[in-house]
Parts: C-alpha cells; structure tokens; sequence
C-alpha cells in the first residue's frame, strides 16, 4: 500500500488502497461450510441475539490449503524491502508474483495484476518468442502475466491448483440472493476504488458504495471509530530505539487496546488488512482506510477470466515440486505427472509459501527464503447472511460494534442498495483464523451473537 515509516494512513485522500482477500479448506462452497470436527451439541445461543439467517455463506480462506490466508504484511521489525527481495528473478528462469511481491500496493488486487505484469517483463526481456511458458496459479496476479506474457508471442500455460479461475476472488451468483454473494476480494477505497472500477464497468458490474458508518454498542448509537489514538501511537512509535507492533505502540502512547472503541477501530483495521496488531509493524503499519469503501454488484472474476481469454488453462492441478536449472524447468503436478517448461512465473500465495507446499529444486535462494519467512500472513473473513425482515433499525451502512463478546466487529447493510434485508461481516487478523475454523453451527451462533445489539435497535434521537 505504499505506506512509508511514520506515516498511518488515513482519509481518502491518502489513496490506500484496502481490497479485502479471503480463503479455505476445501474450497468455500456456495452452502454453508461443513464442519470436519466431531459432532456436537447446537451451539446455545442465549436469548437476545439476532434470529436466524434464511440463508447465509461465509469464506474460510484462513485454512484454505490454496491460500493459507487473505492477504501479507510487513511484521514488526521488517521493512518493504522483503517484498522487493522475493521479486528478484530466480537464474532468469523463475519469476515470483502475487500481491506478497508488490511494494506499492500489497495485499491488492491493483498490487497482485501489477506484480503481475512486473513478472511477466522480466520474463520477456529475459526470453524469446514462442518459449514455453508456465503460469502457476489462476488469480489476479497469474491472469495479468499470463497476458502479457501470451501478447508478447509467448506459449503460455495455466496451472490452477483449483477446480475454477479467480484465486482469492470469488464471486457466487444464487438466485437466492440480490446480487452475487462476494467471498474473495471485492471491496476496496480511497484511490483503490476507481482503479478497475472503470474495467469492472465495462463488463456490466456497477459500484456500490458503503460511505455512512455509525458505532453501535449496548447502550444504542456511538460515535463512529476514531483513527487519532492508532496515529498519535504511529507518530510517537517512529521515534523510538526498535520497531514494535501496534498494539505495543499504543500502550506505549498511553492507550488502552482493551478499550471498546479502540478495539473496535482495530477491528477495523484488521479486517481491511488483514493484519494482527499484536504483530504488525508501528515503523511500516497496516493502513487506517477512511470510512468508506466501494463494492461491486457482480461478478468480480471478470478481472480474471476476461484476460485469460484463449489462454490454456488447465484447472484441478496443484504445482508441488518446481525443479529448474540453466536448460529449464520441471513441475510436477499433485497427479503425479510431470511437465517441462523454459520458464516459470510462480503466484502461489504467501501462506502456500510458507507452508512449503511447493519444493523448490534446488531450494529457493536465501534472500527469498528469508522474505517468505519474514513477511507475514494476515487473515480476512467474509459472512454473508440474509434474513426474513430486517431485525434493525438502523440506516448506516457500515456498522462497527463497540464492546460485547462477538467476533464480528464490522457489518456492512446492503438493505439499502438492494432493498432485501442482507448484512455482510468482515473479520480480520487473528478473529478471522479462529471463525474460520468453526463448524457451521458454532459460526452462526457467532454470527448472530456479533448483532446482538442491533435487534430492535433504535437510533438516538
């Protein structure tokens, strides 16, 4: 996201770019997620909470095999430099990408198309036409070199570890529902908002925008979250001896994390970014996005399937060994097959990384080894549920709850854009790891406990 030491952004103006990633294990399902645990007893939900959905879906990209997590961010004590570092071409024969790689706007989708095309340039100036190229990975980053690596007279093949395209993008249409249902990446603010809304457009997807936030506690109406304690802690962390993470930082400040409406304002931010405070870097911290975030109203794998139109690619075929020397490369697949390529251009994922569920033959240099190790992987849930009426009485819509015990701290209200009673969580950080590895019993229950204070809710006068 560009963001330089001393600097937590905040407002529109600062252009943060804060594209929300999710995945899982399996892939989501447009139902609700099995549990693999044992079975047991209904979760109690206690009297109070809001009913139950008439339908909801949710992402768990957290546990997802393929993901491993939403999206990276810089840990406290590292700098930007890592993301450089895992971009360096690997003996002109392996390229990474992925939005881990993109210094400017990591953990985007604007980050990921341009790692993207920064990897497929230097495969190009590296290469001749018609080699044979390898594309690991079908999301934004692969569909974006694959092109440019095809336009540039290259013969390039797909390989998607997944049974469709999209990656960390992934849009459900049900005739259930108003709009399609968005479990991946789909919203996005400040100057992030217009960056493929005008390619988003002329595939008939339209914007819709979530600008009017209010804070909601016990008690009803609160003011909404207040970006001043993260950033006095941000200014007055610049200054000191080491770097420390946020959470740190703002003890250090004289601020309390444990209060209600910062924690809520780090809720926030975790579920814009992915990040855990108790980890993320004071010196290079996540972004404060302005209270105000832009959406779509279809189906966002356009950004994906449109610029690997007539390019192959082959679905269901997990890359788990890369082997590559001076003559070239060799991936074997989960199949067991194995294919031989000039070149590569790799988009796993961060956490796939750094699960290692790729061997590199022979193993990756240091410099890559060590970013892989250093960056870390932030973790972005989505819930998407809808009910018979609307149980609320408030119209804003972005909802941060203020205090309680629910997991879910941020709901976006879509009753007003598609006039059906629809409410979509966002959880971030390490709440998003552990919803993620609830059964589907228990994250109901979660789901209705996190709007417990808006049934019946009545706005202050």
């Amino acid at each position: 996201m560009g963001i330089s030491r001393r600097t937590l952004l905040v407002g529109a103006g600062a252009g943060a770019v804060a594209v929300l990633l999710a995945a899982c294990t399996p892939e989501p399902q447009p139902t609700k997620t099995p549990t693999t645990a044992p079975p047991s007893p209904t979760p109690t939900v206690t009297p109070g909470a809001a009913p139950e959905p008439a339908a909801w879906m949710r992402s768990t990209w957290s546990t997802d095999a393929y993901s491993r997590g939403a999206m990276s961010y810089l840990p406290a004590g590292t700098t930007p430099q890592l993301r450089k570092d895992l971009a360096v071409p690997i003996g002109a024969r392996v390229f990474l990408a992925g939005e881990a790689t993109d210094p400017d706007h990591p953990g985007t989708v604007p980050g990921a198309i341009d790692s993207g095309q920064r990897a497929a340039a230097q495969l190009i100036a590296a290469s001749t036409s018609g080699e044979r190229i390898a594309v690991v990975g079908a999301g934004a980053a692969g569909a974006a070199a694959a092109r440019a690596l095809a336009d540039a007279g290259r013969t390039v093949t797909v390989l998607e570890a997944r049974e469709r395209t999209g990656g960390r993008i992934r849009s459900v249409a049900d005739k259930a529902w108003p709009i399609p249902v968005q479990l991946g990446a789909w919203l996005s603010a400040g100057e992030g908002a217009g960056t493929l809304g005008g390619e988003l457009a002329a595939q008939g997807v339209h914007r819709v925008t979530f600008d009017r936030p209010t804070g909601w506690s016990k008690d009803g109406a609160a003011p909404a979250i207040d970006a001043g304690p993260l950033r006095n802690a941000v200014d007055k962390a610049a200054n000191a001896p080491s770097d420390v993470p946020i959470d740190a930082a703002l003890t250090a400040a004289g601020a309390d994390p444990a209060d209600p409406a910062l924690a809520a304002a780090l809720a926030w931010v975790q579920a814009t970014t992915g990040a855990d405070a108790a980890k993320a870097s004071s010196w290079f911290p996540p972004a404060f996005v302005p209270d105000a975030l832009v959406g779509a109203d279809g189906d966002v794998g356009v950004l994906v399937n449109s610029p690997l139109d007539g390019i192959k690619v082959t679905l269901a075929s997990p890359v788990t060994r890369i082997a590559y020397d001076d003559s070239g490369v060799s991936l074997r697949l989960g199949t067991g097959e194995s294919l031989s390529f000039d070149r590569v251009v790799v988009t796993a994922p961060l956490g796939v990384l750094q699960h290692q569920a790729i061997e590199f033959a022979p193993p990756l240099p240091f410099g890559h080894r060590g970013a892989i190790a250093a960056l870390a992987s932030g973790y972005v849930e989505t819930v998407w549920a809808q009910f018979d009426e609307a149980f609320w009485k408030v119209d804003a819509d972005i909802w941060h709850v203020v205090g309680g015990d629910g997991p879910i701290r941020t709901w976006l209200n879509l009753q007003p854009v598609t006039g059906r009673p629809v409410l979509v969580g966002l959880v971030g950080g390490p709440e998003a790891e552990a919803f993620a590895k609830l059964g589907d019993g228990d994250a109901e229950a979660a789901v209705r406990e996190s709007l417990r204070f808006f049934v019946s809710a009545t706005p202050a006068p």
